[in-house]
């Protein structure tokens, strides 16, 4: 006689207990700025092997989170790679994102900026910077095993998008499907040129 599954998994625990593939989805949030500031704080601190930035400008990091460039600087010294992938500020995919946003502070710009903070701290081995076009789409960030993943909407800017934030707990889930897509716009990128501080 078979036991009904009913009895040993009420429907309100079914409910909220994370069984299967989502159990890596540890918060969803509907605006990637409705994420507190000490969820990336947190991430940022606790990384020791990676710390990759894939935001097509990663223009917000400076700004909300204090002492980003030393942060990360000290990170690179203690072993942890750090990678910015971010858009060519020239490009004609750049300019199109501009048309679509249509708002003062351009992409271009808040690429500049994310080069301009990068310039001072390049120098230091494990940190890394490259140029892409595909991730236009699609913002990822990754601290070690966990994650958090902004799927773009249209004609909106990246803070009024929706994020995922995600944590590996099995193989060729979420966050395995989410770093290989990392690791392919990565590898697809293009060394960027940086001037020596003055």
């Amino acid at each position: 006689m078979g036991v009904d599954e009913g009895m040993l998994w009420p429907e309100a625990v079914r409910k909220n207990m994370k069984t299967g593939p989502d159990r890596e989805v540890i918060a969803v949030y509907p605006y990637r700025s409705a994420c507190p500031k000490s969820v990336w704080r947190r991430l940022i601190s606790e990384a020791n092997k990676e710390l990759t930035f894939a935001g097509y400008t990663n223009y917000f990091l400076w700004l909300e989170i204090p002492n980003l460039r030393d942060v990360l600087r000290r990170k690179a010294e203690r072993g942890c790679r750090v990678r910015f992938l971010v858009g060519d500020p020239d490009s004609e995919v750049t300019r199109h994102r501009e048309e679509l946003e249509g708002v003062p502070l351009t992409v271009g710009t808040r690429i500049r900026i994310t080069l301009d903070e990068l310039s001072k701290i390049i120098t230091v081995p494990g940190v890394e910077a490259r140029y892409g076009d595909d991730h236009i789409a699609m913002s990822l960030f990754i601290f070690d095993d966990e994650m958090l993943v902004t799927p773009h909407l249209a004609n909106l800017v990246g803070h009024d998008s929706p994020m995922l934030h995600v944590q590996r707990q099995q193989e060729d889930g979420l966050y395995d499907r989410f770093a290989y897509h990392a690791a392919a716009l990565w590898n697809g990128g293009r060394a960027i040129e940086f001037t020596p501080p003055q």
